[in-house]
């Protein structure tokens, strides 16, 4: 999710739930060390409960970078093990990892070490032809050892050379069982499930046997998967308001919210509206008021659309 889930993006998604517990894009140690820590970690009250999510495999700078999200306030921070671009591979951390428990146990201890927030690792189900239980058991074991009590687990293996990063997240099968058996061995570590799970049906399905689900794109491109009741649509709009009045760049706030309406009444013209750029370039939040207007105008005048769009989407 790097340079999806920014600051602006989790604000939005905060308005949609209340509950859901919310990460930064991946940052890399040596943004945090050798670049601009304010733009990389500054955040709005208002996104608590949030995490942290770095990328290192150098255990002393993880623990630097580890007290800095604590500094700022975050609630938890993240191990990303996960990642199998080749430019994170270049940087020797990511899902390369994988192959080295004893590496990733030494930076979980000098990051639990370093700060008094939850250290948590998010990862594959293996790397490679890695593809045992006993090679996840095995590494998932190192770890708990160091002190990591939650794992995120994308149910996936991570393929290092000849597929992209999105291939890596629909190429090589999902293996729920592996995730759901890792929470029957190790019933005292908090399990969380990622990968493929795109609907509140599969969710609730996922929740019967382990302690959570984490996702990613299917929440970015339908936000309302997220909803908990508290705000409608229009609600999570107008709120949106005061948020993106003294924003330098309206494009870069707006661009989070082109899924709002996803596969409702008015979904396409609300995409639209957000995405003119001579209207977006005038920087005005009113916008998004007229955007609102329109899509409930049209609504009213045509109340099939919804199944319009379905048939088309399918």
């Amino acid at each position: 999710m790097m340079e999806w889930t920014d600051r602006h993006c989790r604000y939005f998604l905060r308005l949609v739930s209340r509950e859901a517990f919310l990460y930064t894009e991946m940052i890399g140690t040596g943004a945090l060390l050798r670049g601009d820590v304010e733009r990389h970690l500054a955040f709005d009250p208002a996104e608590h409960p949030v995490g942290a999510q770095l990328g290192g495999s150098e255990p002393d700078e993880l623990a630097r970078c580890a007290t800095l999200v604590e500094r700022f306030g975050y609630d938890e921070v993240n191990l990303n093990i996960g990642c199998p671009s080749e430019r994170v591979q270049r940087g020797a951390f990511g899902a390369c990892l994988m192959a080295e428990p004893a590496l990733v146990a030494d930076c979980v201890h000098a990051m639990r070490e370093a700060v008094s927030i939850p250290v948590t690792v998010k990862h594959r189900t293996g790397v490679d032809r890695e593809e045992s239980y006993d090679f996840l058991a095995r590494f998932v074991e190192a770890v708990a050892a160091a002190g990591c009590a939650t794992f995120v687990v994308h149910a996936r293996n991570a393929v290092l050379k000849g597929l992209t990063p999105k291939q890596n997240r629909e190429v090589p099968p999902l293996k729920y069982e592996y995730v759901h058996r890792l929470k029957r061995d190790f019933p005292r570590l908090e399990i969380v499930l990622n990968g493929g799970i795109a609907t509140r049906e599969a969710i609730a399905a996922q929740l019967g046997h382990v302690d959570g689900v984490m996702l990613g794109r299917a929440a970015y491109h339908d936000p309302w998967i997220l909803a908990d009741g508290a705000r409608t649509r229009a609600e999570v709009v107008r709120a949106m308001l005061p948020y993106c009045a003294p924003q330098p760049v309206l494009r870069h706030v707006t661009r989070h919210m082109l899924g709002l309406y996803h596969g409702e009444p008015g979904a396409r013209l609300w995409r639209r509206l957000l995405s003119e750029a001579p209207r977006l370039a005038a920087n005005d939040p009113a916008l998004l008021l007229e955007a609102l207007e329109r899509i409930e105008s049209a609504a009213k005048e045509n109340p099939h659309e919804r199944r319009t769009e379905a048939r088309a989407a399918a």
